[in-house]
């Protein structure tokens, strides 16, 4: 076939992009790639709509080069899957959560991880030596989310400056708690009373709504962990009936009817992590791969839930935010 002929073919099925040296590797070999995920939460959905399509943009293309092996389960058996996954030998083994990362990071200390993102410090978890420099077989995407809780709990004081006593909920306790002194410190020096409520699933969420409004409860931070963020819809409706404004963790919050949602790009994380991976595909080392964080935070406020709880939002905050009528 004359070569003019073949790149014609090649534009016209959409792999120009194999003939270039870049792809050229990525059209010879057949990489294996593992995801360790909870069930139910939004990491296999952002793995299957961000990911994988970046990932595919660079030559990286499930089907033809690229094998994928999920596993997908609750927490306690995330240690069985990682252990599973890894005799796999997958090249590359992302992890959406800090509860699929540990488990990862025991079953394996050579296959490369990539977070994405995990909510813990990398190195105060002990993940890493140094954000620029982890020297392990760990790097990816970290979103700090003591601190971003922080600033969730600011956001919604600001919006309503006459609240002092706020709940804030959350799931895995274990993990999660670690990180709350700076938001109990944040709460104190403002002087905000917080509500603390724990979940362990869903048949829980009735419970803890009824135990935020005995306890006085005026407002809510909802943590995003991943089912809490996978629940959100059906969180907004509760705190619409207990008529409680609301900050959820993405912008997605305040799309499914809560208040206000703050937190970064999904896209974005999703996109360094798979960067990440397509670097590791082509030779780097985890360990020399520093730990990102989120450059871009989206703030978005849902008017309509603000006008059905009656809640004039001031407008300060209103010039900054993206505004859902």
């Amino acid at each position: 076939m004359r070569r003019r002929d073949f790149i014609a073919r090649m534009a016209a099925s959409g792999v120009l992009a194999v003939l270039s040296p870049r792809y050229a590797e990525a059209a010879q070999r057949v990489w294996r790639l593992g995801l360790l995920t909870l069930a139910g939460t939004a990491g296999e959905n952002a793995f299957g709509s961000i990911m994988l399509p970046y990932l595919a943009t660079r030559g990286f293309v499930e089907g033809r080069n690229l094998v994928l092996d999920v596993r997908v389960g609750t927490e306690e058996q995330m240690p069985a899957l990682a252990q599973a996954l890894v005799s796999d030998k997958p090249d590359v083994i992302i992890v959406t959560s800090d509860w699929a990362l540990y488990p990862a990071r025991a079953a394996t200390s050579t296959i490369p991880i990539v977070a994405a993102p995990m909510g813990a410090d990398p190195v105060r978890a002990g993940v890493a030596e140094s954000w620029a420099h982890p020297g392990g077989n760990v790097t990816g995407v970290c979103l700090i989310a003591g601190e971003l809780e922080v600033k969730r709990l600011s956001l919604l004081h600001e919006a309503l400056p006459s609240v002092h006593r706020i709940a804030v909920m959350s799931a895995h306790r274990k993990v999660v708690e670690a990180g709350f002194p700076p938001l109990r410190k944040a709460a104190a020096e403002a002087g905000l009373e917080l509500v603390e409520i724990w979940v362990e699933s869903a048949n829980d969420y009735d419970a803890a709504f009824t135990a935020m409004r005995a306890g006085g409860a005026e407002a809510l931070v909802i943590v995003p962990t991943p089912e809490l963020f996978r629940d959100n819809g059906a969180l907004a409706a509760l705190s619409a009936k207990a008529r409680l404004p609301t900050i959820g963790g993405f912008r997605e919050s305040a799309i499914q009817g809560l208040l206000i949602g703050y937190g970064p790009s999904l896209k974005e994380l999703g996109q360094q992590a798979a960067s990440y991976v397509e670097r590791m595909f082509n030779g780097a080392q985890a360990g020399e791969l520093p730990f990102q964080g989120p450059t871009h935070f989206d703030f978005t406020i849902n008017m309509k839930t603000a006008k059905a709880l009656g809640v004039t939002i001031p407008p300060f905050l209103l010039v900054s935010a993206e505004i859902i009528d």
